[in-house]
C-alpha cells in the first residue's frame, strides 16, 4: 500500500498509507497528523499544509502551478525553494507511491 512519511522537528514520525488519489495534506488531516492545518481544504488557497519534501522524492513531483507558487510566498515557516510544496497539490499515483516530507514548525502567522 503507498505510504507518506511525516517528519516532525522533535524526532517522531508519522507513517500513513493512502490510497491513489489521496493528497499528503488530505492524509495528514484525515489521520490527525500534527503540524498540517489544510485550513482551505485542498483548494492551493492557504499554504497552511506546507510541507518540506525530502530529496529523494523531488524528481517525481508534479510540475508546480501558479498559484501554488504563489501561496508558497507567504507560508508561516520559511520557504525552501527546492523542498517547500503545498501537501494539496501533491497525491500519491502511480509515479509518485511513497513520499516523505518534513513538516514546518508552524503552518500559521503569529
Amino acid at each position: 500500500m503507498p505510504a507518506i512519511t511525516f517528519h516532525h522537528e522533535n524526532g517522531t514520525t508519522d507513517l500513513i498509507e493512502a490510497v491513489a488519489g489521496t493528497s499528503v495534506m488530505r492524509a495528514a488531516v484525515t489521520n490527525g497528523v500534527d503540524g498540517i492545518v489544510g485550513e482551505c481544504g485542498g483548494q492551493a488557497m492557504c499554504a497552511t499544509c506546507h510541507v518540506y519534501v525530502r530529496e529523494e522524492y523531488l524528481d517525481r513531483l508534479p510540475t508546480m502551478s501558479d498559484d501554488e507558487e504563489e501561496m508558497l510566498e507567504v507560508t508561516a515557516s520559511p520557504r525552501d525553494e527546492e523542498r517547500s510544496r503545498l501537501g494539496c497539490q501533491l497525491k500519491i499515483t502511480s509515479t509518485l507511491t511513497e513520499i516523505a516530507v518534513d513538516v514546518p514548525v508552524t503552518q500559521v502567522h503569529p
